[in-house]
C-alpha cells in the first residue's frame, strides 16, 4: 500500500505548480548574455573543509568583502582570488575596520592559491599552454574512535493537514492516526558528519589524501583526488574528487566526481551537503558572480547525477538526480537564494513521457519524482560588527508557490565577537520535518550509500550547534563546539523514547613548518535513548591528528 506521505501538489496546469522552474532555467541562461564577462579563466575548486572558507568569511566580517555570495559551494580558486583583491584593495584603502591581522589572512590566502592571484592581478598575461602540480594538495589524518553510529532507520507518524510556517492546514490530506513513513540512513562516523561519505570504524583509522592538477593553458582545468583508507585492518584505495572544468566566469561546465554545498548553513542545509558520498555528475555553473540589471550579483548552479541501485522492501530503484540552485544579491548585505533537489525516474517507476516531464518540474502526486525545494537569506548587519542572520526553508511538497512538509536551518554568525576580529561565535538550528527525505515511490528516501544527502542528521529531528574560536594568528586556532540533537520530540510512534545527545568538540589548528599545517580535535558525545530504544546508552569519543599542505 502507498503512504500517505506520497507527493501532493495542488496542480496548476499541464507541468505543475512548479512550472516556473523552467522559467527559472530559461532566466538564467538568458541572463548569462547579458554578464560579462561571459568567460574567464579556468580553475579547480576548493575543498570544502579548507580553511580558505573561514579566511574568507573572516575578512568579510572586517568588512573588507562585500561581494561574496556563499550559498553555493565550492568556491574555484578562481573565485577566491578574486574575493582575495576585492579585500586587498578595500584595506589598501582605508575605508574599513582592519588591522595588521586583516592583512596577515590576506597574505596567506596569497600561499594558498599562487596561480588564481596571478592570473587575476594580470589577465593580459597568457598562462602556459600545460601547467601543473602533481602535488597540489596533500592531508594525513589519523584517527581513534572509540564508539559506533546512531541507526536512523526507523518509524514515524506522519500526521498530514499541513499548514505554512505551522499555521493553517489541510494544504496536504489529513492522515489516519496510524499512518506512518520510513526514516532510513545512519549517522556515518559519530562525531564527524560531512566527511564526503568516507566511513571510519572503531579503533585506529588512517587516511591519505592528495590533489594532482593539470591545466590546459587558461581553457581548462583537471583535478584528480584519490585517497587511501586503512581502517577495520583492511586497506583500500578510492577516488574522491576528479573532474575535468571547462570554461569560468558566468559559464563553466564541469564533468566528473566533486563535492557539493547548497545552502548558507555552516554544519548543514537541507538540500545538498558533502555529508554522503562525492556524486559522478555533469555541472554547469557560474563559479564568479555576473551583474544582471535590476536584479544585483547573481550565481547559479545546474547538477546532473544518478544514484546507485537500490533495493528495499522488494523494490528496485536507480533514480536520476538532479539539483538547481539559484543565489543572488540585490545589495552587498543581503544575498537570497533558491534550492531545488530531486530524484526522478529509473526502473520500478512509471517512465513515460507525460509522467517523465511532471517529474522534472512535479505537479502532481502521479509524478515519478521525490524532491525538495524552498529559499533562503542571508543578512549582514554592518553596524552590529557585521553580523550575520541566515536561514534556509525548505519542503517536500509544495502548495502554490509555498513549500510545506518544511523543515528548516537558522543560524547566526559574530565575526567579531571582539573588535579585533580574534574572536567568533556562531549558532545554527537545524530541524527536519517528520518525513524529510523519506518517499513512498523511492522507499530508500533522500539518501546515497546509506547517508543522507542533505543535512547530517537526517529527518525527524532537531539540532542545537555552538561553536565560538579564538585566533591566536591566522594559522594558529583554538575551536569550541557543543551540540545538542534530539529524535523523537514529535513524530514517536508505540514503544520509542526521545533519544537525546550531547557532544562537546575541541579543535586546533596550528603551523608545523612553513608549509605545513596540523590539526589536533577530541570529540565525546552521550546518548541516552539510544536510538529511539528507552534506557539505552552510550558514549563515543573520537581523537583526530592532521597534517595538511596546501589543503
Amino acid at each position: 500500500m502507498k503512504k500517505n506521505n506520497s507527493k501532493f501538489k495542488i496542480h496548476l496546469g499541464p507541468l505543475g505548480s512548479n512550472s516556473k522552474l523552467i522559467h527559472t532555467l530559461a532566466l538564467i541562461f538568458a541572463l548569462l548574455f547579458t554578464a560579462t564577462p561571459l568567460w574567464a579563466f579556468s580553475s579547480a575548486n576548493i575543498p570544502l573543509d579548507s580553511p580558505v572558507y573561514s579566511y574568507l568569511e573572516k575578512l568579510a566580517g572586517f568588512g573588507l568583502i562585500s561581494s561574496d555570495i556563499r550559498g553555493i559551494k565550492p568556491f574555484s580558486k578562481g573565485e577566491a582570488a578574486r574575493l582575495l583583491l576585492e579585500a586587498e584593495q578595500n584595506l589598501a584603502a582605508g575605508g574599513a575596520d582592519y588591522d595588521r591581522f586583516a592583512a596577515e589572512l590576506i597574505v596567506r590566502i596569497r600561499e594558498l592559491i599562487p596561480r588564481e592571484v596571478a592570473l587575476r592581478e594580470n589577465p593580459d598575461k597568457k598562462p602556459l599552454l600545460f601547467d601543473g602540480n602533481p602535488v597540489s594538495s596533500l592531508r594525513l589524518r589519523t584517527l581513534w574512535l572509540d564508539g559506533a553510529p546512531r541507526d536512523y532507520r526507523r518509524l514515524v507518524h506522519d500526521p498530514g493537514n499541513d499548514g505554512v510556517f505551522g499555521i493553517g492546514s489541510g494544504l496536504r490530506p489529513k492522515n489516519p492516526p496510524t499512518a506512518t513513513a520510513m526514516q532510513r540512513g545512519g549517522e556515518g562516523t559519530p562525531l564527524l558528519e560531512n566527511n564526503n561519505g568516507v566511513v571510519y570504524e572503531d579503533g585506529l583509522n588512517g587516511e591519505l589524501r592528495w590533489g594532482a592538477e593539470l591545466y590546459v593553458s587558461d581553457l581548462a582545468a583537471f583535478l584528480l583526488e584519490p585517497y587511501v583508507l586503512t581502517t577495520g585492518g583492511d586497506t583500500r584505495v578510492r577516488l574522491n574528487r576528479g573532474y575535468l572544468k571547462l570554461g569560468g566566469g558566468a559559464l563553466e561546465l564541469e564533468a566528473g566526481k566533486d563535492e557539493n554545498w547548497l545552502g548558507l548553513g555552516y554544519r548543514g542545509t537541507v538540500t545538498l551537503t558533502n555529508n554522503a558520498e562525492n556524486f559522478t555528475q555533469v555541472k554547469i555553473s557560474s563559479p564568479e558572480p555576473f551583474e544582471v540589471p535590476y536584479i544585483g550579483a547573481m550565481k547559479y548552479a545546474v547538477i546532473a547525477s544518478r544514484f546507485e541501485r537500490t533495493t528495499v522492501d522488494g523494490a528496485e530503484r536507480q533514480p536520476w538526480f538532479y539539483a538547481v540552485k539559484l543565489s543572488f544579491k540585490p545589495s552587498g548585505n543581503l544575498e537570497i537564494g533558491f534550492n531545488l533537489g530531486r530524484q526522478v525516474g529509473g526502473p520500478g517507476v512509471n517512465n513515460n513521457f507525460g509522467d517523465s516531464l511532471r517529474g522534472l518540474v512535479g505537479g502532481t502526486s502521479a509524478d515519478n519524482s521525490n524532491g525538495l525545494a524552498g529559499f533562503e537569506a542571508r543578512y549582514r548587519i554592518p553596524w552590529l560588527r557585521n553580523t550575520e542572520l541566515y536561514g534556509e526553508f525548505s519542503g517536500e511538497d509544495t502548495a502554490l508557490f509555498w513549500p510545506i512538509v518544511e523543515s528548516y536551518v537558522a543560524g547566526l554568525y559574530l565575526p567579531r565577537l571582539t573588535d579585533d576580529g580574534r574572536n567568533d561565535f556562531r549558532f545554527e538550528f537545524f530541524q527536519g520535518n517528520q518525513i524529510l527525505y523519506t518517499h513512498s515511490t523511492f522507499p530508500n528516501g533522500y539518501i546515497y550509500k546509506d547517508l543522507p544527502i542533505g543535512h547530517s542528521q537526517g529527518g525527524a529531528t532537531q539540532d542545537f550547534f555552538f561553536r565560538g574560536s579564538h585566533w591566536f594568528s591566522v594559522r594558529n586556532n583554538l575551536a569550541l563546539e557543543y551540540i545538542y540533537t534530539n529524535r523523537g520530540m514529535v513524530s514517536r510512534v508505540s514503544g520509542q523514547a526521545i533519544e537525546k545527545k550531547h557532544a562537546g568538540r575541541v579543535f586546533w589548528d596550528f603551523p608545523l613548518t612553513a608549509e605545513l599545517d596540523a590539526r589536533i580535535g577530541y570529540g565525546i558525545e552521550k546518548i541516552t535513548n539510544l536510538n529511539l530504544t528507552d534506557g539505552v546508552e552510550r558514549t563515543n569519543q573520537m581523537v583526530k591528528f592532521e597534517i595538511k599542505y596546501k589543503y
